[in-house]
């Protein structure tokens, strides 16, 4: 018996980091039945294989969450029209809901529906990406009601977009904060050092305890996140960068405040209080967070572009009648009328009509191609001229646009042989750090303070000596540095940023790849031959000469156009629009549709 293999994207959230990406690898190739599993970081995406009759949907949803990290849901509601109608024929209320929410329910991605027969609504939380709401609708429709979406809210990818602008406005707002409050830290802290800028600087900014309240909000504010991110892995068992970052800035502010406090206690004293490595440390790791979620926002881009191209209404033949739907609710077999200027919704063969189409957004050709009865329209493309009418023979996912945006989203969310590398070290490598760390404090602490420094010593653009610091506090601070230098947080984002800006520019002009590795293999390439003339144009045709015939009065190297009803008879060719009118100044000539636009030398008539 053949396994039937599905294939699913998961959206997931609480990623930071290439160690993250492994963890969620990890615990998705565990399940049964699961298999390709691919997890990128700067799409939040992991992408697999699976059979459906060993594992659902839920299966993986809980196995993302027992690692710490989630799978992001939406929640849409539904006006379901027809369920009073049914009881009216002897149908009971009870039977209408359990029809349509067990309709629902089956539907891959959705997690829960409730259906309330006095609102007549359903309420259904579902994962984007795996289900979408047309296919909600059709299901609701196949077991013989109506449903329409309440509110038109944003689709998949514009929730994507809002959570993005979330998260860049999150770190913003906490890199001011720590930026600001860390620039009057380490003044306070280089007091000593201003010089004559010490007349603009208040005196008490340089005390201990000062600076130690002005660090607090820091770190328990925008550098919270580290440490409640941390502890939710621990309690996994996962360690990602962010147990690193909290072990760095924890450990810095920490031993401050206990030599603030307690100078006594044997921890290096006033000298080893280093609430400036703390402050500047969570600034700059924000910095780096909020430098992360723009480059993620801008990433996706180029799918965005893509599904603006997709049509959002069709105008659908019906018992004689126009009636608009959403284009996602089209059905093959429907009639659907074009009109000049529309975009074509879905594939399908003209029934009728006559018209000129700029299929340039799929093929290239600059020129529109003229559509009869009998030819082929693809889903995304303009009408230009005529009206038609054609019936659909491809809806949904199975358009070629649709096709294009799975290629480039597959290319987008597939991995490159070094990126493989990469994840794989950077997955394995938080615990080595940790113990790296604490080697060095050992080594320090026992060995290297007395064999190379001299007490007098003391850090550049520091105020303090080794002497007043300690051997406590000197290998602490080279321990804190290890941790917080050895995060390898570009490494797991910059091969997957790569990726997906280069595909996706790549797709803006109309060049496709299968995955990462063929970009990854054609940096290799010398030498690429194009198969025929004419492939590589500007996109559109321009006017090179002019050529008069008797229809044409030249007078001066200007010319007129002397029968009007000429002009009008070519005015919907798809040549016309690029031919632009430059009537004499002193004979101007009447042309119906207003002023050219742009220069001729050559009109071939």
């Amino acid at each position: 018996m053949t396994k039937t293999q599905l294939s699913l994207s998961l959206p997931v959230s609480g990623m930071t980091c290439a160690s993250c990406v492994s963890h969620v690898e990890g615990a998705l190739k565990e399940l049964p039945g699961v298999s390709n599993v691919v997890v990128n970081l700067a799409t939040n995406k992991a992408s697999l294989s699976y059979d459906p009759a060993l594992v659902k949907p839920a299966d993986m949803q809980r196995a993302v969450e027992n690692v710490g990290y989630a799978v992001m849901s939406s929640e849409v509601t539904l006006d379901v029209r027809g369920m009073t109608l049914r009881q009216a024929q002897g149908d009971a209320c009870a039977s209408c809901v359990a029809h349509v929410e067990s309709a629902l329910k089956e539907l891959v991605g959705v997690q829960e529906a409730v259906v309330n027969l006095g609102l007549n609504t359903a309420r259904v939380s579902y994962i984007p990406g795996v289900v979408s709401v047309s296919t909600m609708k059709r299901a609701v429709r196949d077991v013989g009601y109506e449903a329409q979406e309440r509110s038109q809210g944003a689709d998949a990818l514009d929730r994507e977009r809002q959570a993005r602008g979330e998260e860049i406005t999150r770190q913003g707002r906490n890199l001011l904060i720590a930026g600001i409050i860390g620039m009057v830290v380490m003044t306070g802290t280089f007091y000593d050092m201003l010089g004559p800028l010490k007349a603009f600087v208040p005196q008490f900014l340089s005390y201990k305890w000062v600076i130690g309240l002005l660090t607090t909000p820091i770190v328990l504010g925008p550098g919270r996140q580290f440490f409640t991110n941390s502890w939710r892995g621990l309690k996994h068992g996962v360690t990602d960068m962010n147990l690193l970052y909290a072990t760095g800035i924890g450990a810095a502010y920490g031993i401050a405040v206990i030599n603030t406090l307690f100078p006594n206690a044997g921890f290096g004293g006033e000298g080893a209080t280093f609430f400036e490595s703390a402050a500047l440390l969570t600034a700059f790791i924000i910095l780096g967070r909020w430098l992360e979620a723009l480059t993620r926002g801008r990433t996706s881009e180029a799918i965005r572009k893509l599904m603006k191209l997709q049509p959002k209404v069709a105008r659908v033949m019906r018992d004689g009648q126009e009636e608009e739907i959403p284009a996602d609710e089209v059905e093959i077999g429907d009639l659907i009328l074009v009109r000049p200027g529309e975009s074509v919704p879905v594939d399908g063969v003209v029934m009728e009509g006559y018209s000129a189409v700029d299929e340039s957004m799929l093929t290239g050709e600059s020129l529109p191609v003229e559509k009869k009865t009998g030819d082929n329209v693809i889903g995304g493309t303009i009408n230009k001229t005529g009206a038609f009418k054609f019936t659909a023979a491809r809806v949904g996912k199975d358009t070629a646009l649709a096709q294009i945006i799975k290629l480039v989203e597959d290319a987008q969310a597939s991995k490159a042989p070094i990126q493989k590398l990469a994840d794989w070290v950077a997955g394995h490598f938080i615990l080595g750090v940790h113990l790296l760390a604490v080697a060095v404090f050992v080594f320090w602490f026992f060995f290297g303070y007395q064999m190379f420094f001299d007490p007098n010593s003391s850090f550049i653009l520091s105020p303090y000596k080794l002497g007043e610091i300690g051997v406590f506090g000197f290998s602490l601070l080279l321990s804190v540095t290890v941790l917080v230098v050895s995060c390898p947080c570009a490494v797991g984002l910059a091969t997957p940023s790569a990726m997906m800006a280069g595909t996706g520019k790549a797709a803006e002009y109309g060049v496709l790849f299968k995955g990462a590795e063929a970009i990854e293999k054609a940096s290799k390439l010398q030498t690429i031959v194009f198969d025929k003339t004419g492939t590589l144009t500007k996109g559109e045709p321009s006017v090179t000469d002019v050529v008069a015939d008797r229809r044409w009065q030249m007078a001066d190297s200007r010319w007129q156009m002397a029968d009007s009803e000429t002009v009008s008879a070519i005015r919907h060719q798809p040549l016309a629009k690029f031919c632009a009118w430059r009537p004499s100044p002193r004979r101007t000539a009447s042309i119906p549709w207003g002023r050219p636009s742009c220069a001729a030398r050559r009109i071939v008539t």
